[in-house]
């Protein structure tokens, strides 16, 4: 209520008054209280959720990531994790398993590019004793173990087309039977896929199941190369320096400056998990508390600083990156000291890479 000045008139004094209905704003202010409330609690609740879940960042993109996981981690929705090999692909599956209500329950990770031709079916639904040459006892599939909780398939998209129907059909009906078997076993199981392959085109080439596809692309999620979150690598180093300290028994403080610099020059083709392996070999050989990463030891730095850079150039930074360790390693791509695990790469992925960027073993570089 307000009051206005008296006015005169016929020697009357008369007085206004102007009430105003507060209650609709008190109301909504209310409301917004409440809200911001709720908004407090469940991000604690997600930040809890994601306390056993190692992910570090604070760049936009990351967030992003988050964001989207904060928002389907506590549905039952299938999720299918995009993104380039070494970018954490893993810990984003872990982080929508433990915001889930089956976080209690078991995670059971499948490497769908490891797994043996013969024996896909055998280590996804087991099998019984007898089954085949082998099978000595009953065993238990990669689904069975994961029954209420949640089945991560990483690299989905290697699986041969026969597994990928015998996949589609546990999928729809969550029951199977063991090879060897005659009993259906139902499940109860939530399905994370990830992939570094483009399934759309592996669709129109034949080579990926159509409805497989979108059974498992119910809710996409992009995840971002270490490229496009530059202002994390600050972060990642720090947090893989303190973890080489704790296993090498050093004291390790951090990264020069200068080492800092180059670190967030180049592009990381291995991404997060290149980044891991640079460092750790970094304070291997560091007899300072401070580490100097030396890139004539462990990778040429390429002069570029483009925060977005073309298709065109990344893929010639990237050619001219894994040709140069290639080389190093004298073209050897597996082994410890071959060029995939100095890439932080899997061979089949090191290879994967050098078909899709067109290169080839030179002629005169060839060893026995």
């Amino acid at each position: 209520m307000s009051r206005c000045p008296p006015l005169q008139a016929d020697g009357q004094s008369l007085f206004t008054l102007i009430l105003r209905d507060v209650t609709e704003r008190d109301a909504a202010k209310q409301k917004i209280r409440t809200l911001q409330a709720e908004k407090r609690s469940l991000e604690e609740t997600l930040r809890r959720s994601f306390d056993n879940v190692e992910i570090v960042g604070e760049s936009q993109p990351i967030r992003n990531v988050l964001e989207q996981v904060s928002v389907v981690a506590p549905t039952h929705a299938s999720v299918l994790l995009v993104g380039e090999t070494g970018t954490g692909k893993e810990l984003i599956a872990r982080a929508v398993h433990a915001g889930s209500s089956r976080c209690n329950q078991p995670f059971i990770c499948v490497n769908c590019a490891a797994l043996p031709q013969d024996l896909i079916e055998s280590e996804l639904f087991g099998h019984e004793k007898g089954a085949f040459t082998g099978a000595t006892v009953q065993r238990k599939g990669r689904f069975e173990l994961a029954d209420r909780g949640t089945i991560f398939l990483d690299e989905i998209g290697e699986l041969p087309a026969e597994a990928q129907a015998k996949l589609l059909r546990v999928l729809q009906e969550q029951t199977f039977e063991r090879v060897g078997g005659s009993r259906t076993l139902s499940i109860n199981v939530r399905v994370v896929a990830a992939t570094n392959r483009d399934l759309t085109g592996m669709m129109a080439e034949g080579s990926f199941r159509d409805d497989l596809y979108y059974r498992i692309n119910v809710f996409p999620i992009p995840i971002p190369p270490l490229r496009a979150r530059r202002e994390d690598i600050p972060l990642l180093a720090g947090y893989f320096v303190a973890q080489a300290a704790r296993r090498l028994g050093k004291p390790l403080s951090g990264i020069s400056e200068s080492s800092m610099a180059a670190l967030q020059r180049y592009n990381w083709p291995g991404n997060i998990r290149e980044l891991g392996n640079v460092i750790e070999r970094a304070a291997i050989l560091s007899r300072v508390p401070v580490i100097e990463i030396r890139d004539d030891v462990f990778f040429t730095l390429p002069e570029v600083d483009l925060p977005h850079p073309a298709d065109d150039s990344l893929d010639a930074v990237q050619r001219d990156h894994i040709v140069g360790i290639l080389d190093q390693c004298r073209w050897q791509i597996e082994g410890r000291s071959g060029a995939a695990a100095v890439l932080g790469l899997k061979p089949s992925t090191l290879r994967y890479r050098m078909r899709k960027l067109g290169i080839d073993k030179p002629a005169q570089k060839l060893t026995h």
